[in-house]
């Protein structure tokens, strides 16, 4: 049996590990968004599957011609030309038709990000315009925007004279008009007629889809409203003399043809500046994007296989501009003074400081030289680099970045339950106060008591449009993850966002968080009495260690390389997983292992344990050496403390964190790297294993406290996992990134203060908006029902209701826009 993941009534994307509502129907099982969709289905499926069938026909039509016809009329969409020749039915100008957009854009609602179609339009839940799912480098045209744009400019220009019409009747009185009322009528009515049915047809559309998929959203009101007003207008225009005396004004029946007309144009309005907000919510993702070169300098002969490089200087190979998406793993590239590096690799040749502050946030050039990574896009010094390309295209950073990005921004953060809650019953709530202000109107308002109920009415539903406490949460997460990304925090999801402001304790591992994850030699020690000294001991250490695979050997290695020790190849290798290795160095036998090793071999170790324990009493961590069976000396191996870790722990503690260091590390080691960072002695959990970690979380949570986990390795992923807020670092493995809600680009802690600072000010602002969308709710509606009327006399007209709704829908969106601005 197959299964159709997109419902057949309304064409929404259901996630089928999510689906509720399904019906099996010869042979497929149909997934749909909501029981309405479901009922609709059953009552009959052929109707809705030969309905789908032809509108996807009609689709590919469309599309298969559209290269041929290139403009269409805005007023007879039926009329299709080659050139933009004036409409052979009504003499407009042809305006260039929609573009489609491009093969594989998905498109997605900022309120209800399941629902997922693949061209633009209206979200069959809320009717908001779907907007693409990604960012991409070149802000394409947005064609609801464009159609907005199009109507409101259209509307206003017909909708003119109506106006002008209805407020010099207004201001002046019936006299003042040169005209009779029942031609000032029809005039009104033929300028409101393409108005209502033509520019305002999208606002019916989307309300009576949220009538089908039981959904009622703001769109549900306008139409409402303005369907109201408009049919009682033609009514009042085409028969006058069949309504009753509680309509007639001045001894005629005044049409509302005004009030339909201005609301369809500043609904429009609130539209094209509510589209255009949003698209600037992208802003820095876009301005990430844009600062990829279009070229990279590919050296003629550098790939991955290629030995050109390994003896050819930087400036004798010749190169060649190839473009960004031509480059290949392997390739060896140049990076010029003062460009931009291409993509993510390592540097083969030369040095520079990169300026990485577009994805890290730090200001200060990074030092690079032989053997340390690039990232693409961040900006070259004064000095030339020979790099090997290691990521390209959508593996890069930057691209990993957007992706991450855009994904958080579509997330729901747990506070939009409340907008959600309300918005369930909110719409009924309003229709039923609009029903009841017409009662009360029609029962006991003044004359003319029917022509101010329906006044009223209309102004209810429209000034209750929710649009502003929908925007609330989702355009304040927008902003803000698109401002941590230029910050070098990436938020995977809102609620890690959400959940961070309120986190009182954070856990660290200590390898490759709070220190730099690569062991370094510090400590070279003769045994009193040695037949060796300093280098001549790391020699034959780093001799026997070459042919090992562990992670001291490395260090060691590279201490004798940084010396300028000679280079020296052990024979006789011998290993003793997690004690020690032994081999012949020069006719010397050397062995470099722990002391129990050592003893196995006979070899004393009295000698050396003072030197040891001194070593390890600094931390570090020590491997003792013999040659030909007489005590060495011994190395002290450190993983040094990250430069930054000691202001982080201080600005972590300033934001009234608790901090917890968790390591596999002996106490010794840990409480010596606690010391020297300011964590608490005790406060430090050491030698605990992958599991260790994670219960350390799930005991710090049962005791009531909320917990952030930051870690970088595969054996932290599990505590990532089980923490309220995971917070993985950038330099780290992408099993920890995975497991994680936010990454530091950087890897560096101070960032997670950044984010700290990110999440209150963008709850901050969630509550806000909310608030603005309460208020402006609770005292609007009642107003407009007339509630002031016996007090003040003051009764709103949908006129003014309808810039109220426009009004309250731009201050949520400008005062999310602030976050773009913050400090952090």
């Amino acid at each position: 049996m197959t299964v159709e993941t997109r419902d057949p009534v309304c064409g929404m994307t259901v996630d089928p590990d999510e689906a509720r509502f399904t019906h099996d129907y010869e042979g497929t099982t149909y997934l749909f968004c909501c029981g309405g969709c479901q009922a609709a289905f059953r009552s009959d499926p052929e109707a809705f599957l030969r309905a789908r069938d032809e509108a996807a026909g009609h689709d590919a039509a469309h599309h298969g011609q559209s290269s041929a016809a290139a403009y269409v009329c805005p007023m007879c969409p039926e009329v299709r030309e080659t050139e933009p020749v004036p409409c052979p039915s009504c003499g407009m100008a042809l305006e260039p038709e929609l573009v489609a957009p491009a093969a594989g854009v998905e498109y997605t609602c900022p309120m209800h990000p399941e629902v997922v179609r693949e061209a633009p339009g209206a979200c069959p839940a809320c009717g908001m315009a779907l907007e693409p799912r990604a960012a991409a480098q070149d802000e394409a045209a947005n064609p609801e925007l464009v159609d907005m744009t199009r109507r409101f400019r259209i509307a206003a220009a017909i909708g003119l004279p109506v106006f002008f019409l209805a407020m010099t009747e207004m201001i002046a009185g019936a006299s003042a008009l040169p005209l009779s009322r029942t031609v000032s009528n029809w005039i009104q009515l033929a300028c409101a007629v393409p108005v209502v049915l033509w520019a305002g047809r999208p606002f019916f559309e989307r309300g009576w889809a949220s009538v089908v998929n039981r959904s009622p959203n703001m769109f549900t009101l306008i139409a409402l409203g303005v369907g109201a007003a408009f049919l009682y207008s033609v009514a009042a225009t085409v028969a006058p003399g069949s309504f009753p005396a509680g309509f007639r004004m001045g001894g005629g029946v005044e049409p509302y043809f005004d009030t339909a007309v201005v609301i369809i144009v500043l609904v429009l309005l609130g539209q094209v500046l509510e589209l255009r907000a949003r698209q600037r919510t992208g802003a820095a993702l876009r301005s990430l994007l844009g600062l990829a070169p279009a070229v990279a300098h590919r050296i003629d002969g550098g790939h991955a296989g290629a030995d050109a490089m390994d003896t050819a200087d930087s400036g004798a190979v010749p190169d060649h501009d190839v473009p960004l998406a031509g480059v290949r793993a392997g390739d060896l590239l140049r990076v010029r003074p003062g460009e931009r590096v291409p993509v993510d690799g390592v540097v083969v040749d030369g040095r520079s400081a990169v300026d990485e502050s577009m994805v890290s946030g730090e200001p200060i050039p990074v030092e690079k030289g032989p053997g340390d990574a690039v990232i693409g896009a961040t900006m070259n010094g004064t000095g030339s680099l020979t790099m090997r390309a290691e990521r390209v295209g959508a593996e890069t950073l930057l691209a990993q970045i957007v992706r991450m990005v855009s994904e958080a921004q579509r997330s729901r953060a747990p506070i939009q339950r409340v907008a959600d809650r309300m918005a369930r019953y909110f719409v009924p709530v309003v229709v039923t106060v609009a029903v009841a202000a017409f009662a009360g109107w029609a029962l006991w308002g003044p004359e003319p008591r029917l022509a101010l109920a329906l006044v009223s009415a209309v102004a209810v539903l429209i000034i209750a449009c929710p649009c502003a406490l929908g925007l609330a949460t989702p355009m304040a997460i927008m902003v803000g993850t698109g401002r941590g990304a230029t910050a070098g925090v990436l938020i995977r999801d809102a609620a890690a966002l959400e959940t961070l402001e309120r986190v009182d304790t954070l856990i660290v591992d200590k390898t490759g968080t709070l220190t730099e994850g690569k062991p370094r030699v510090r400590t070279v020690a003769p045994a009193p009495g040695a037949s060796v000294e300093e280098d001549e001991l790391l020699r034959l250490a780093a001799a026997v260690e070459r042919a090992s695979e562990h992670p001291l050997a490395a260090a060691i290695i590279a201490e004798a390389d940084a010396r300028g020790v000679p280079a020296v190849v052990a024979t006789d290798f011998a290993s003793e997983t997690g004690r020690g290795v032994a081999g012949q160095v020069d006719g010397r036998h050397v062995v470099v292992g722990t002391a129990s090793f050592l003893a196995v071999l006979g070899i004393e170790v009295h000698e050396l344990t003072a030197l040891a324990d001194e070593a390890g009493g600094r931390g570090e961590t020590v491997v003792l050496v013999a040659v030909d069976g007489a005590p060495g000396g011994v190395i002290g191996v450190v993983d040094p403390v990250k430069v930054s870790t000691r202001e982080a722990i201080g600005l972590l503690r300033g934001e009234g964190l608790r901090i917890v260091m968790a390591t596999g590390d002996s106490r010794v080691t840990a409480e010596a790297v606690a010391a020297e960072v300011g964590i608490d002695p005790a406060d430090v959990v050491a030698e605990v294993l992958p599991a260790g970690k994670r219960r350390l979380v799930t005991d710090e949570q049962a005791r009531g406290r909320t917990v952030a986990m930051a870690g970088d390795g595969i054996n932290d992923a599990p505590a990532l996992a089980e923490a309220a807020v995971g917070i993985a670092m950038g330099t780290g493995t992408d099993v920890a990134m995975e497991s994680a809600g936010i990454t530091l680009v950087r890897g560096d802690l101070r960032a997670i203060a950044r984010a700290r600072r990110l999440s209150r000010a963008t709850m901050r602002n969630i509550r806000q908006n909310l608030a603005l969308a309460f208020v402006y709710n609770a005292v609007g509606v009642p107003v407009a029902a007339g509630l002031l009327y016996p007090v003040l006399g003051l009764l709103i007209s949908p006129i003014w209701a309808s810039a109220a709704m426009t009004l309250s829908s731009l201050s949520v969106v400008g005062n999310a826009l602030r976050l773009r601005r913050i400090e952090l």
